[in-house]
């Protein structure tokens, strides 16, 4: 991960989850969820290998943005911005942190102080979780996930989902990443959302199959856009943001079958779009 949203937003929506038991083990466990019935692949949507997007986590929310998809907020878009965008026929993408505790988070207080590792370096607002404790995560997650889906959103961007290659303070190993990974994947298809993999490059051989589109941070900066083959050879989509200009990297990206734009790092509304 290596930008997400920092905004401390005032306005929040507190979402409910479970009662669990925040004990100070801190081995993996089996949660115990409502069991909800799971659309098919065919009902839901995902968005084209062509789409323009716009991806704004910060400032008032600018819905003249030309862009057939728009990647915001979970807890702060309304679901009067999610009708208005659907009644112009565009769609959206419900952005939340599955791997960090948000401190400005209407939620924030669920989170047991046993889950909650380093500070992410430069947000000092938010810190790793212990994503082998999905008896405590999950819950959490899915109800942030039923917010999702009652505004209206069509698909998921989970966040920071590669805390086993950060400094987290959890010894968490790739396999605990996959099986995490994977169990925020099913949470989303369950409720009729696709799902989209952030970064997490290393390991998207593994689960390109579990997610339907992925969101890349700056892959022509660090020389990774060709890891985005298994999507691409799939037909879905990668929405791709770079941070530094100009945009020189358009030729390319649209070689490799990204979905490109340029952005200022605070994801405001300000975009250069291939």
């Amino acid at each position: 991960m290596r930008v997400i949203s920092g905004v401390l937003f005032l306005l929040s929506l507190t979402a409910c989850a479970s009662s669990v038991d925040v004990g100070a083990r801190a081995e993996t466990q089996t949660p115990v969820l409502p069991q909800t019935p799971v659309p098919s692949d065919s009902a839901r949507w995902t968005p084209s290998p062509s789409v323009s997007w716009q991806w704004q986590l910060s400032g008032a929310l600018d819905l003249t943005v030309d862009a057939d998809v728009y990647d915001v907020d979970y807890e702060t878009t309304t679901p009067a911005d999610i009708a208005t965008l659907r009644g112009s026929g565009r769609h959206s993408i419900c952005y939340l942190s599955v791997g960090s505790r948000e401190d400005f988070r209407g939620d924030a207080g669920q989170f047991p102080e046993t889950v909650l590792g380093n500070t992410l370096d430069g947000w000092p607002e938010e810190r790793w979780l212990d994503i082998r404790r999905t008896d405590v995560l999950l819950p959490i997650m899915a109800a942030r996930m039923d917010t999702c889906a009652a505004k209206g959103f069509d698909a998921v961007e989970p966040d920071n989902v590669d805390g086993y290659v950060n400094e987290t303070g959890f010894p968490l190993t790739a396999d605990d990443q996959l099986a995490y990974n994977r169990a925020v994947a099913d949470l989303a298809h369950a409720r009729g959302l696709s799902v989209g993999l952030k970064n997490d490059i290393d390991q998207i051989p593994e689960l390109a199959d579990d997610f339907d589109f992925a969101v890349n941070e700056e892959c022509f900066r660090y020389g990774e856009c060709e890891a985005y083959k298994p999507f691409a050879d799939e037909g879905k989509a990668v929405l791709h943001v770079e941070y530094q200009g100009p945009l020189d990297f358009c030729a390319e990206s649209r070689r490799i079958g990204l979905s490109s734009m340029l952005k200022p790092l605070d994801l405001g509304p300000a975009r250069s779009s291939c």
